[in-house]
């Protein structure tokens, strides 16, 4: 689906009937905003794409990027968390009708270079959708999963892995990773990026080529109209994809362009790839960044797949392989292998589904730093938590001594590898920590982790108390005060010596601690946790959050309110083109001249009412309408059902009365088969036969004397009710079993009773054994 949404004066159109809006509702239909999530208006890539978007941007009050439209007839601002959560919404709505459940758990693909502002503008997204997102995972990872999950014949954990290149060169941006592939498990390597590189950058050069040509030509300024504009890049879009497939000359037409002129042009391939080469050597940069961060050879790479749409471009593809001097594979779908590694993790991590296991290790796309400052003095200290390519989810414990709370701050360590302008992440301050009662330092374990989402946080905080009793209660633990622990919880290897810290200075501080701890004997210690306050960046605040939930169940309830008040137009509309193509055709026959006329002029006079005063009606005024319509259509409808069948019926009801009839015939002849029948039940039954049949001729009779054009005599529904009423009375009778009778047993059977009696009632088998005769005879009705 397209991520496309158009805001109207009733209600939102999303997905791929708002791009058909594009042109028409072009302020008012928002596309390519994901890119803006958490971001600035006064972001320097904000503004450099401000200029190419045909709807407004608006600075929020905190500073982030807004989406200004009309929607309900007056002016408003969306954030682009609820832009993202509106796409959300439709694609809810679309996965339960398909599935006629309801949908709340989901898994979301994001770029692997978004950052950690960016996936929690991402989350908020998902819960203003009312939407459980299980995990964010990058797109890259989830074509890993779509290829991997699948494989028969991955090597055993044991064995060496499996090395796959995966390159997804999408509509605005260009990502590659390295993952190693092992039965039942994935690891990704390394992953290099370039946000700017797209599809749409083609595009845009093809467009620039046709506006510098038009305006020559045409002496059309196409950049002046935003309506032209939009029409030349899907025209371009299109010759685009051509290329790909053609390498002839392609022309480029399109009708009443602007001032009512009609304009062309052409392109073929090799053009279009000169006039590329600038874009075409940013190709080759990630492929040998990831290569380098992998520290693989071009030997040790199994398979190259690549997906995205821009990957069907064939300079992009020859370049590709031609640095891995191997042929690329195209056995993903390109347009869908993130959606289904998106639904292949859903399903893993729901406990609705049974899937193979399959355990994914993904990698920190950038490092980050980890900043520590006491709120009364000046010391300052910081270590890199995380290294590039570190793997995810991951927690690590990091011991301090403190006396009194201090503040954390988180960052990304190499803001010039970063394609977001603020390398901040968050400050997190531990509060409540206390010096010991001796007044020492008191030891503080704080746990950091990135989560599956890849969101770094301060997940938990202790504080180690230090406390007179039994040394053998608990003992003191004697872990080093200047390493950073890895939590169980964590994945993957274990930190480096580079991930080793000391924030005192005194690299003997663990020998010291350990000293002290075994000379008192008498001591024991107590975790308490502390209270962590979390002020990440351009976070929305949960009041915001919890409006925005409410606000999008209303754009919803109108939404809907919306749909049916179209339905019932919909349903008068296409109810008069119905009645009044028919009125010339099938109903012709039966219809009067006068009711023919009567309730054409009604269907002109609707239709005329549907597209003057009746444009813009409540739902209920479009029922009553087609009331009013079908009060007068309906007969003639009837009539036409009614001759239809009424043949069929009457066939049927024909049939049942000769069958009863000959059942009643055959007990008058003594037939062996209806003699345990009562004469009194075959009184009643020959009572209602005849009954039926004279009801039968009276109707015919009468209907015969009446024409198709008026109300029938007899309806289809009657007479199967009489055929109902024919078979309650005669069924019972007919279908009562005949009692079972002893048979009769001859003298020379009695007088070998011991052995021959059964034997008349009873078969024997081959080996002598006695077997029951089934029951004889029920009465059968013809």
């Amino acid at each position: 689906m397209k991520a496309c949404i158009s805001l109207a004066s009733k209600n939102r159109t999303i997905g791929n009937a708002a791009k058909s809006q594009i042109i028409t509702n072009f302020k008012n239909t928002v596309h390519g905003f994901k890119k803006f999530h958490g971001r600035a208006v006064d972001d320097q890539f904000v503004q450099g794409e401000k200029s190419k978007l045909p709807y407004n941007l608006h600075k929020l009050d905190n500073g982030s990027t807004g989406i200004k439209v009309r929607y309900l007839n007056e002016d408003k601002v969306f954030t682009i968390e609820q832009m993202t959560a509106m796409l959300l919404t439709k694609l809810k709505e679309t996965s339960e009708h398909a599935l006629k459940k309801p949908v709340v758990d989901c898994v979301i693909s994001v770029p692997s270079f978004f950052t950690d502002v960016e996936r929690r503008s991402l989350m908020d997204a998902t819960q203003i959708a009312g939407l459980n997102c299980l995990r964010l995972i990058n797109d890259t990872t989830a074509v890993a999963l779509a290829y991997g999950i699948y494989k028969q014949d991955l090597p055993n954990p044991e064995e060496k892995p499996r090395n796959v290149v995966f390159v997804d060169i999408g509509h605005s941006s260009y990502q590659v990773s390295i993952a190693s592939f092992n039965k039942g498990k994935l690891k990704v390597l390394a992953t290099a990026f370039d946000p700017y590189l797209g599809g749409r950058n083609f595009d845009e050069l093809l467009v620039e080529y046709f506006c510098g040509d038009f305006k020559n030509r045409f002496k059309l300024n196409v950049k002046d109209n935003p309506r032209a504009l939009l029409r030349l890049y899907q025209e371009c879009e299109k010759l685009k994809k051509l290329m790909s497939a053609n390498s002839s000359d392609l022309p480029l037409n399109i009708e009443c362009f602007m001032n009512d002129i009609d304009v062309h042009g052409k392109m073929n391939r090799v053009q279009f790839e000169e006039m590329c080469a600038q874009l075409l050597m940013r190709v080759e940069a990630p492929l040998k960044s990831v290569m380098e961060q992998s520290k693989l050879s071009r030997d040790e790479i199994y398979a190259i797949e690549v997906v995205g749409g821009a990957t069907r471009i064939p300079a992009i593809k020859e370049r590709i392989s031609k640095f891995f001097g191997k042929d690329i594979s195209t056995t993903l779908n390109a347009d869908e292998a993130v959606a289904r590694g998106c639904a292949l993790q859903c399903a893993i991590l729901s406990p609705a589904f049974k899937v193979r296991e399959f355990s994914i290790t993904d990698a920190v796309p950038f490092p980050i730093t980890l900043r520590w400052k006491s709120q009364t003095d000046e010391s300052v200290g910081e270590c890199e938590v995380y290294s590039k390519n570190h793997a995810a989810p991951f927690s690590k414990v990091i011991t301090f001594h403190k006396k009194e709370p201090f503040d954390l701050e988180a960052f990304y360590s190499s803001p010039n590898e970063l394609p977001y302008p603020d390398s901040r992440i968050g400050r997190f301050t531990i509060q409540n920590v206390v010096p010991q009662p001796d007044g020492d330092s008191s030891k503080v374990k704080v746990k950091v982790r990135v989560n599956m989402h890849g969101i770094f946080s301060v997940s938990s905080a202790s504080l180690i108390e230090k406390q007179k009793g039994e040394a053998e209660d608990v003992q003191m633990e004697t872990e080093p005060t200047n390493k950073m622990q890895v939590d169980q919880e964590g994945q993957g290897d274990q930190p480096t010596e580079e991930e080793k810290m000391n924030n005192s200075g005194n690299k003997d501080g663990d020998k010291q601690d350990q000293v002290a701890s075994s000379s008192k004997a008498n001591t024991k210690v107590k975790s308490v946790d502390l209270p962590i306050w979390a002020n990440t960046t351009r976070q929305l605040d949960q009041d915001v959050l919890n409006n925005f939930v409410d606000y999008e169940k209303k754009m919803i309830i109108q939404d809907k309110l919306e749909k049916e008040r179209n339905d019932a137009k919909n349903a008068v509309e296409e109810y008069v083109y119905e009645v009044r193509d028919k009125l010339c055709g099938i109903y012709e026959r039966y219809v009067t001249e006068d009711e023919s006329n009567r309730l054409t002029i009604m269907l002109e006079d609707t239709e005329i009412w549907l597209y003057e005063e009746g444009e813009d009606q409540e739902k209920e005024i479009y029922q009553d309408k087609l009331s009013e319509l079908k009060k007068f259509g309906e007969p003639i409808e009837e009539r036409y059902r009614e001759h239809e069948g009424r043949p069929r019926a009457f066939d049927e009801l024909g049939k049942k009365i000769q069958l009863f009839m000959k059942a009643v015939d055959m007990y008058k002849q003594k037939d062996e088969r209806y003699q345990h029948l009562s004469a009194e039940e075959m009184s009643v039954v020959e009572k209602s036969v005849c009954e039926a049949l004279g009801w039968m001729n009276t109707k015919m009779n009468a209907q015969s004397k009446l024409t198709v054009a008026q109300d029938p005599a007899v309806k289809v529904a009657e007479i199967i009710q009489k055929i109902q009423e024919l078979e309650d009375v005669c069924h019972p009778v007919f279908n009562r079993p005949k009692p079972k009778t002893e048979e009769p047993v001859e003298e020379g059977d009695k007088n070998n009773g011991a052995h021959n009696g059964p034997a008349a009632q009873q078969g024997a088998d081959s080996k002598g054994n006695q077997q029951m005769k089934p029951p004889s005879g029920e009465m059968e009705v013809d």
